[in-house]
């Protein structure tokens, strides 16, 4: 019989396989546009600068930026009893620091959790959550948003973001001067070279959309290994199984939020679900179907 254990170990080797895989992909399309324009590896590392830099000032300095954004109130015991007691008892149990609690005035169910490491982490939730959900609902919510910082997703997510703005700044400074570059080196280039070239003019159309992709594959992935994570801290998979349904039902757009945002959250805070134009659009959601989610922690 599979366990929760086992649930979470498939999950973080698919995680791994999956950013194995964007990673090759990464350097596989660098070295098609360093042959495509003569040039050695040492301006993708540029690439790679600029990108980590950008990423690295995110992952610093995103919890703050996001809570303003959000409209975010500090949490107390005293005035968010149940949030602050169900956080504190879990961080006992999976010897977590306390986060930093945050609370949004919004109707809307829905919680996120942010921050670079455990010691600097943050737990956001709704009010409409806080009052619509029962202790032991609440508990697998919130033990979803631990996960996601013991599980150090926001640091994945960050690596990701370099990579993903590597593909992006390659590919429009390939179609910006490749075509001028090539042109002045026509009178050398042999037939390798100008094949090179065509796969590499497909490859920077293509590459920032497949990135793209991949990179919201990550984001699902780590939504599933984060719910299976929340049943073996909690050790009730009903509990988040029961919000989840609960979180369905809501059909509430949280004002709050927007499409940089929507990936943060336990379910996608925008309420533009894709059931209706089949698989293809899942390709672009930042969460799993609820149902996938809801089938798989109560399959264990």
């Amino acid at each position: 019989m599979q366990t929760y254990y086992h649930l979470v170990d498939a999950n973080k080797r698919s995680s791994i396989i999956v950013v194995a895989g964007f990673m090759l992909f990464v350097a596989v399309v660098t070295w098609i546009f360093s042959q495509a324009m003569g040039y050695g590896l040492e301006t993708v590392g540029v690439a790679l600068i600029f990108s980590g830099l950008g990423s690295l000032l995110s992952y610093y300095f995103s919890d703050q930026v996001i809570l303003t954004i959000s409209g975010a109130r500090p949490a107390s015991r005293q005035n968010d009893f149940h949030f602050y007691t169900v956080t504190e008892n879990l961080c006992l149990g999976a010897h977590l620091p306390l986060p930093k609690l945050y609370v949004i005035e919004d109707s809307a169910m829905n919680a996120f959790a942010t921050g670079r490491d455990p010691k600097h982490a943050v737990v956001c939730a709704t009010t409409g959550l806080l009052q619509k959900l029962n202790r032991t609902q609440l508990e697998g919510v919130i033990a979803h948003e631990l996960s996601h910082i013991r599980n150090y997703d926001m640091l994945l997510m960050s690596l990701v973001s370099v990579l993903v703005g590597l593909i992006a700044l390659c590919a429009d400074w390939f179609l910006r001067i490749g075509g001028r570059v090539r042109s002045s080196r026509d009178r050398d280039a042999n037939q390798l070279q100008i094949v090179f070239f065509i796969v590499g003019v497909v490859m920077a159309l293509l590459s920032p959309i497949i990135a793209q992709l991949i990179q919201l594959a990550i984001s699902r992935r780590r939504e599933f290994l984060a719910d299976a994570s929340a049943a073996a801290m909690t050790k009730y998979p009903e509990g988040l199984a029961s919000a989840l349904e609960l979180l369905a039902t809501d059909t509430e757009p949280l004002e709050a939020a927007n499409k940089a945002t929507s990936h943060l959250y336990i379910v996608n805070p925008l309420k533009n679900h894709y059931d209706a134009v089949g698989w293809f659009a899942h390709m672009f959601a930042t969460h799993p179907p609820v149902a996938e989610r809801i089938r798989a922690l109560r399959a264990v």
